[in-house]
C-alpha cells in the first residue's frame, strides 16, 4: 500500500492543485460563498475521517443546546436517501447515515438533517416553522459554498495535518494551507497524560497562525455500557470473555480500553452497513457472549442482535486543559452573532 501511493505521486499533485485552484476561486470572488443571517458553526477537517467529529459536534450542542435552539446539518455519509431530510420518528440510520441518526437519537430536542448541499440545507432548515437559532455544518470545512461564522479544524494526535500529504499519497482532502480558514484548531484523541513539552511539539509542527488558538482534547470513555436492557460496569466485563465489534476509521483506542485475554476482535471498515451475512457471522463468532461495540456501530446493529448480548461504549470529547476559554469563544461567537442579527 505504502509502495503505491508513492507510485501515486504525480496524482497527488495534480489533485492538490486542482483544490488550490477551487480554494483561489472562492478566496478571491470567482466563486461565490454564501453567508447566511444566523450563528453557524462549521467543523471539520483537512484528512479523510478519523478526527473525531461526532464527540466534538455533541460537545457543542451540550454547551449550547440549553440557550439556543440548534440544528446539526450533515451530509449524511453512506445514506441511502437523496436531498434535504429533516429527520423525525420514521428516520433510520439507513436514511439519515449512522452518524446523523446518532446525535438524533440521543438529543431529540435538536433538529437534526441531512443534505450533501449545505446551501439547500440551511435554506431547508430557516424555512422551517420551528427555525433554528444556531446551525452546527457536521464535515464542512470544504464545503466552500457556504461561509460559515466559526470554523473548527480537527486533527488527530497521531496523525497530524501538518505531517500529511495530499490524496491519494496521503491522506488530505485539500493542502495544509487550509488550516489557516481556521479559527480554532482542536489536536483530538490525544493521550490523557500529553505533557505541556509534548503539546508543544505539536504547536510547532502545525505552525498556527496568531489568530489561530489550538486546544488538545482526548476521547473519554464511559465507565459502563449501555443497551437496550440498561447498562453495566465496564469493570464488569473485564473477566468476561466477549466479542468487541467495530466498524469505525481508528477502532484501536476502543479495542485497547475493553480486550481482554481471551475476547475476540471483528474490525469493519469505517461507517460498514451490516449484511445478513456480517449478522450471522458476529452471531456465531459470539455465541452466548456478550457484543460490545462502539456507538456509532450500535445504531446500524441494534434490532439484528440478540438485545440481551449487544452493549456499546458511550464516548465524549474532554479538553485536557483550557475548556473554559474554548467554551468561551464558542459562546461569545454565538451570542454576538446571535446580537447582530
Amino acid at each position: 500500500m505504502i509502495l503505491l501511493r508513492k507510485i501515486l505521486f504525480p496524482f497527488a499533485i495534480l489533485y492538490g492543485f486542482i483544490t488550490s485552484i477551487r480554494n483561489w476561486c472562492y478566496d478571491i470572488g470567482i466563486l461565490k460563498s454564501y453567508s447566511f443571517d444566523i450563528p453557524i458553526i462549521a467543523v471539520g477537517n483537512l484528512s479523510v475521517g478519523g478526527t473525531g467529529k461526532t464527540p466534538q459536534i455533541e460537545y457543542l450542542i451540550r454547551l449550547l443546546s440549553s440557550n439556543y435552539q440548534i440544528a446539526v446539518l450533515s451530509r449524511g455519509y453512506k445514506r441511502k436517501s437523496k436531498g434535504f431530510l429533516l429527520a423525525d420518528a420514521a428516520s433510520t440510520p439507513e436514511s439519515l447515515g449512522d452518524e446523523p441518526f446518532q446525535m438524533h437519537q440521543k438529543f431529540p430536542a435538536i433538529q437534526v438533517a441531512v443534505d450533501a448541499n449545505r446551501k439547500n440545507g440551511i435554506e431547508k432548515l430557516l424555512s422551517l416553522k420551528k427555525k433554528p437559532e444556531l446551525i452546527l455544518l457536521d464535515d464542512a470545512f470544504q464545503h466552500r459554498k457556504v461561509k460559515a461564522g466559526f470554523y473548527i479544524l480537527l486533527t488527530a494526535y497521531s496523525d497530524l495535518y501538518s505531517e500529511d500529504f495530499i490524496l491519494p499519497t496521503g491522506n488530505l482532502r485539500e493542502s495544509r494551507n487550509g488550516a489557516k480558514r481556521a479559527n480554532i484548531i482542536v489536536v483530538t484523541k490525544c493521550p490523557t497524560n500529553l505533557s505541556e513539552f509534548e503539546q508543544n511539539k505539536c504547536l510547532n509542527k502545525l505552525k498556527v497562525s496568531e489568530n489561530q488558538v489550538v486546544y488538545f482534547s482526548t476521547i473519554a470513555y464511559d465507565e459502563s455500557l449501555s443497551s437496550e436492557i440498561g447498562s453495566r460496569s465496564v469493570a464488569s466485563f473485564r473477566t468476561v470473555d466477549k466479542l468487541l465489534v467495530a466498524g469505525i476509521a481508528k477502532p484501536k483506542p476502543f479495542f485497547a480500553y475493553l480486550q481482554s485475554l481471551n475476547d475476540e476482535v471483528l474490525d469493519y471498515p469505517d461507517h460498514h452497513d451490516f449484511s445478513e451475512t456480517d449478522i450471522q457471522t458476529i452471531i456465531n463468532k459470539a455465541k452466548k457472549k456478550p457484543i460490545i461495540t462502539t456507538e456509532k456501530d450500535y445504531v446500524r446493529l441494534k434490532g439484528k442482535l440478540p438485545k440481551n448480548q449487544l452493549f456499546f461504549l458511550p464516548i465524549q470529547s474532554s479538553f485536557l486543559s483550557n475548556s473554559d476559554d474554548f467554551n468561551k469563544k464558542i459562546i461569545d461567537y454565538v451570542g454576538q452573532s446571535s446580537r447582530n442579527r
